[in-house]
C-alpha cells in the first residue's frame, strides 16, 4: 500500500466519522456507486457546495473498497451490511485514492503540484507491482497500462476536491487547461480505469474543445435530480440527529425550529430542502446554533463574487436580504470563469459555491447561517453605494422604533426613497419591504426577522423575535397608499401577537417585553412615508 495507492487513510478518516455521536449513516451510497463499476457508466463526478459531505462520502468509498484493509468491523453495524452480495465486494479492489486539496511537496505552482502527485503515483506503482516492464521516461498512464496488460489488474480512481487547484493564487489558464488534459490522459478511455469517482466544488469544465472529461457523467446539487438526498442532512436524518442530542444534553440551548432557520433552505433539483451538515452537527456539539460554515471565512468571500459588477446585483442583494426571490437562469460552467462581470455569471457561482441556492428558475439566500452573512456585506462594504448607506441608517431606525419616534422613523424612510438612485419604484409592498428590510438590518443582531411569517389568522409582512426574551417583540406591517393605522388595525384584527405566545419550537417559552406594532404606510401621490408604534402589550 501507498499514499495514494490502496492507501488506509480513508478507511481511518472514516472510522472517526463513523464513530461520533451525530454519524448519520449513508451507506446506501455504496451501493449505487458499486454497480457502475466495470460498465459504460464507470464515469462519475458528483458536485456540492463546500462542507456538504463530499469528503466523508470519497472516504467511506475509499473504505469500503480499498484493498490490503479489513473493513468488516467498520461496516458491520451500518445499512449496507444488510446487502450480502455487496459486501462480499468489500476490500476487493486496487483503489487510487487522491485528495487534490491536500498534496505537498512544491504547491507554489501548477508544475510542481501536479509533477509531485505523478511522483507519488508512479512510485506507488512500482513499489506494488516491482515486476513489470516499466519504460524509462514513461508517464504515469503508460505505466498504469503496463500494469493491467502484465497482470490484468484494473483500478477504481477516487479523486476528492478534483477542483482544488482551481482555487489557488498560482492558478493560469494554461494552467487550468494543462490539468484537465493531464486528467483525459489518466482517465479517458483507459483500459485499466475500473470506476472514476470525482467529488468537488465546480462542475467539470468544457469551455475548450469539449471533450476533455466528456464521459463523466455530472451529477449537481440545483439542476441533477440523482443523488439528491446523498449529501447533506434530510429533515428525517435531522429529526434523528435531534432526539440523539435532546437525550445526550443537560442543558439543551438548541431547538429543533432553530436548526431548520439557521442551516436548512437548500434546495436540490428533486425538490427537497436540505441542511449544512458540518453546521447541523457543530451546533448539536457545541449546544449553540452559530455561524460554522461561513465562519471560516468573512464577508469578504461573498464580495469577491460581486466585486467586478457591483451595481448590477446591489438592487438584487438588497431585494433578497428582505426574503425575496430573483429570477435568473443559472449557467454552472460561469463557477470556472476567473472574472465574473454579468449578474448571471456572478449568482451562477455563488449557486456553486453554496452561497445562495436555486429552485425553479429563482435564487435566494438558504438560511439564517447566510443570511448573516449578507448583512455584514451591506453594512460594511461602501462600494455598494446607496444600498450601504440605508443599511448605515438601520441601528437608528430601530432605536427610532422602540421608542416610539415615528419622526424619526419616517425621516429616515424618506432618505431611502430620495437616494441617489431610488432602489425600486414603491409600485407595490414587496418592494417597499425591501427599503424597510435595509433600514431594519442591524436588528438582526438582537432579533430573528422573520419575512411573510403565519401568525394568527393571516401573514405579517416582518416579524422581529427577539434573542433576549425581555427585549420588546416587533410586529410590523406595510401599506402602500394605505395609513399606518389601517396598518395597525389590520395586526389587531388578524391577532398576530399570538405569534409570541410560544414559537421557534418552544412551547414553554414567553416573551416578556413589550410586543409593539409598527405600521409603515407610504402615499404614491404626495410620496410621504407615515408611521405609527403602539404597544399591544405592556
Amino acid at each position: 500500500m501507498g499514499l495514494f495507492l490502496n492507501t488506509l487513510s480513508p478507511a481511518m478518516l472514516y472510522e472517526e466519522i463513523a464513530g461520533s455521536k451525530y454519524f448519520v449513516d449513508k451507506t446506501e451510497f455504496i451501493s449505487r456507486v458499486a454497480e457502475r463499476i466495470g460498465t459504460s457508466n464507470k464515469y462519475l463526478c458528483l458536485t456540492r457546495p463546500r462542507r456538504f459531505g463530499k469528503t466523508v462520502m470519497a472516504n467511506m468509498l475509499g473504505a469500503f473498497f480499498t484493498k490490503n484493509g479489513d473493513s468488516r468491523r467498520l461496516f458491520a453495524s451500518l445499512k449496507v451490511s444488510k446487502d450480502k452480495q455487496l459486501m462480499q465486494q468489500m476490500n476487493q479492489y486496487n483503489v487510487i485514492y487522491i485528495d487534490f486539496s491536500r498534496v505537498g511537496g512544491d504547491s507554489s505552482s501548477y508544475t510542481g503540484y501536479i509533477e509531485n502527485i505523478i511522483a507519488i503515483l508512479k512510485n506507488d506503482l512500482h513499489k506494488a507491482y516491482p515486476q513489470v516492464d516499466y519504460r524509462p521516461g514513461g508517464n504515469v498512464s503508460e505505466d498504469l497500462e503496463r500494469i493491467t496488460a502484465a497482470t490484468g489488474e484494473r483500478f477504481i480512481f477516487i479523486f476528492d476536491e478534483w477542483d482544488a487547484i482551481f482555487h489557488t493564487s498560482f492558478i493560469t489558464e494554461e494552467d487550468r487547461k494543462s490539468y484537465l488534459l493531464f486528467l483525459k490522459d489518466l482517465l479517458k478511455d483507459r483500459a485499466y480505469v475500473y470506476l472514476a469517482y470525482m467529488t468537488g466544488v465546480l462542475p467539470i469544465s468544457k469551455y475548450t474543445s469539449g471533450s476533455e472529461l466528456n464521459t463523466f457523467a455530472e451529477y449537481n446539487m440545483a439542476t441533477m435530480v440523482m443523488y439528491s438526498d446523498v449529501f447533506g442532512f434530510t429533515d428525517s436524518e435531522v429529526d434523528a440527529l435531534f432526539a440523539k442530542y435532546l437525550q445526550a444534553t443537560d442543558r439543551p440551548q438548541v431547538t429543533r425550529e432553530g436548526l431548520r432557520v439557521w442551516y436548512d433552505g437548500y434546495h436540490t433539483a428533486a425538490g427537497e430542502l436540505m441542511y449544512n451538515p458540518r453546521s447541523v452537527v457543530l451546533a448539536l456539539q457545541n449546544n449553540q446554533l452559530y455561524n460554522y460554515w461561513t465562519s471560516s471565512g468573512p464577508y469578504d468571500e461573498i464580495f469577491y463574487y460581486i466585486k467586478n459588477n457591483v451595481q448590477a446585483v446591489r438592487e438584487d442583494l438588497a431585494l433578497m436580504t428582505a426574503g425575496e426571490r430573483i429570477s435568473v437562469r443559472i449557467q454552472e460552467y460561469a463557477a470556472m470563469l476567473l472574472e465574473l462581470n454579468t449578474k448571471q455569471q456572478i449568482f451562477s457561482a455563488m449557486v456553486v459555491y453554496g452561497l445562495l441556492t436555486y429552485d425553479n428558475g429563482q435564487v435566494f439566500i438558504p438560511n439564517k447561517e447566510l443570511m448573516d452573512k449578507f448583512n455584514e456585506l451591506l453594512l460594511t462594504k461602501e462600494s455598494l453605494g446607496y444600498v450601504h448607506q440605508l443599511a448605515l441608517k438601520s441601528e437608528l431606525m430601530l432605536q427610532a422604533t422602540v421608542h416610539g419616534d415615528t419622526e424619526t422613523m419616517s425621516s429616515i424612510l424618506a432618505f431611502a426613497h430620495n437616494t441617489e438612485t431610488p432602489l425600486l419604484s414603491y409600485n407595490n409592498e414587496t418592494e417597499l419591504s425591501a427599503i424597510v428590510n435595509l433600514v431594519y438590518l442591524a436588528a438582526r443582531d438582537r432579533y430573528y426577522v422573520q419575512r411573510e411569517d403565519k401568525a394568527g389568522l393571516g401573514y405579517v409582512d416582518f416579524i422581529f423575535y427577539p434573542y433576549n426574551q425581555h427585549d420588546d417583540c416587533l410586529i410590523l406591517e406595510l401599506k402602500v397608499d394605505h395609513t399606518p393605522e389601517e396598518a395597525i388595525a389590520q395586526i389587531k384584527e388578524k391577532q398576530y401577537a399570538l405569534k409570541f405566545a410560544g414559537t421557534m419550537g418552544d412551547a414553554h417559552k414567553r416573551y416578556d417585553g413589550r410586543i409593539l406594532a409598527v405600521g409603515i404606510g407610504y402615499n404614491k401621490k404626495d410620496k410621504q412615508h407615515r408611521c405609527k408604534v403602539e404597544v399591544l402589550k405592556a
